[in-house]
């Protein structure tokens, strides 16, 4: 008798794995590296500012909520640079600057 290959098929309930390759967008790596942060630092994140490609991966700068307060405007956010390797794993992440939201660019 022949033999008979059975292929699994994966539910949509199944958990996916996150597809970690070098091909992943811009928006899915700054949505990672705005998670990532998150996870690590424990404050809510305000956005993304930049992501670009380096040689070794990316490099994502995310601005996030230090301290609220009231007014709003007083609040103190940062804006921190988070690097990620190829596959889209944390490298590292440090605190560029700290400043209050109503504050204008300098």
């Amino acid at each position: 008798m022949a033999e008979q290959s059975r292929t699994r098929v994966r539910s949509s309930t199944a958990p996916r794995k996150r597809k970690s390759t070098p091909e992943n967008t811009p928006a899915e790596v700054a949505q990672r590296a705005a998670e990532l942060l998150q996870s690590v630092i424990s404050h809510r994140t305000e956005g993304v500012s930049a992501v670009r490609r380096t040689d070794d991966g990316w490099c994502v700068v995310v601005d996030v909520l230090e301290l609220a307060r009231i007014p709003d405007t007083t609040s103190l956010l940062a804006t921190y640079e988070v690097r990620l390797d190829n596959e889209g794993e944390l490298r590292e992440y440090y605190r560029t600057h700290r400043y209050r939201r109503g504050a204008a660019d300098q």
